[in-house]
């Protein structure tokens, strides 16, 4: 078993133990795989994996967090939504098998969740940003429900096959958003007028 000591990098571990959690997600659904599992993929120890991690869907979601920054790190006012969406949803493509195993489940801590939380709290940033001021209540209900179904529907197009083409979902999501978070986020240049 590999130990951490002061002198190792603790990125690279949970980077190890995210590969080892893919690999264990290669051939088990994420709600069988067990830590132990994890750790002899990885070759840590529980000690160790409990050091980093509360459980596997919280080094599920660490790893998501990777992927998320990773697709929406150039977005703000450069690129828009759509542009980051697309980013996202290449990734997720990229990532299937991590996604299509961990969106199978619903649990407390799980990465339908995460998602929910992180593109919420993204999207909030970027109208503070933007504006300077908290989204009013209205625009953080409207802004909440659009992150749930934007995840709803993202979970469904994974479990269905990624069939439909990235560009075109991007494009839909765009045009689901309620009116007057559309009308913000084409005010705050996040939008185009397409």
């Amino acid at each position: 078993m590999k130990a951490i000591n002061h002198n190792t990098d603790n990125e690279t571990a949970k980077m190890e133990m995210s590969v080892a959690l893919k690999e264990c997600m290669k051939k088990t659904p994420i709600e069988d795989i067990t830590v132990k599992q994890i750790c002899d993929q990885s070759g840590f120890s529980r000690q160790t994996f409990y050091r980093h991690f509360l459980d596997k869907y919280d080094l599920l979601n660490w790893y998501f967090d990777i992927l998320l920054h990773e697709s929406f790190k150039e977005m703000g006012s450069i690129e828009t939504v759509k542009d980051g969406l697309i980013r996202k949803f290449t990734y997720i493509k990229k990532e299937h098998i991590l996604f299509e195993n961990a969106f199978r489940t619903d649990v407390q801590n799980s990465l339908r969740s995460h998602d929910f939380e992180m593109i919420y709290a993204f999207y909030k940033d970027r109208i503070v940003e933007k504006t300077g001021a908290e989204p009013d209540e209205k625009i953080s209900w409207l802004l909440e429900m659009y992150c749930r179904a934007s995840v709803s529907m993202t979970v469904e197009w994974v479990l269905n096959g990624m069939e439909m083409p990235v560009e075109k979902l991007a494009y839909l999501m765009v045009e689901a958003m309620p009116l007057d978070l559309k009308t913000l986020f084409l005010k705050i240049h996040l939008l185009q007028d397409e």
